[in-house]
């Protein structure tokens, strides 16, 4: 069982940043990062091997959001630069078991944690 905690999200002006936390217990070789607006499915945002190494980012934020990890402390961050009111939405980590599980899809992710609200808004 991996256990995944989120913090970092609130609410920002559009052209501001934010940066997302995930605490994960150890058992996972994929994290990755989803956000889901309002009335709209769950959405692969970016991901990352835990051993090293960048899976995937979407395109609506390539050059926008970086993911990294900090092994050290077993946790993935999401730094989210320039955001626009699009970016809105519940943000999600999420780990898989294994690494081809590592991408945009959400049913090859085995755990999940509770999320975190990003609001981009003037």
């Amino acid at each position: 069982q991996v256990r995944l905690v989120e913090s970092g999200g609130g609410s920002v002006q559009p052209g501001g940043s934010l940066i997302l936390s995930c605490a994960a217990s150890e058992g996972s070789r994929c994290i990755g990062w989803f956000r889901q607006a309002p009335g709209k499915e769950r959405e692969g945002v970016a991901a990352m091997y835990t051993g090293g190494g960048v899976a995937y980012y979407d395109e609506s934020v390539r050059g926008r959001f970086t993911i990294s990890q900090d092994n050290a402390e077993d946790r993935v961050y999401l730094l989210m630069t320039t955001l626009k009111p699009e970016d809105t939405g519940m943000y999600y980590c999420a780990a898989a078991e294994e690494t081809r599980s590592c991408g945009p899809l959400p049913r090859y992710y085995n755990y999940w944690g509770q999320g975190t609200q990003v609001t981009v808004s003037s």
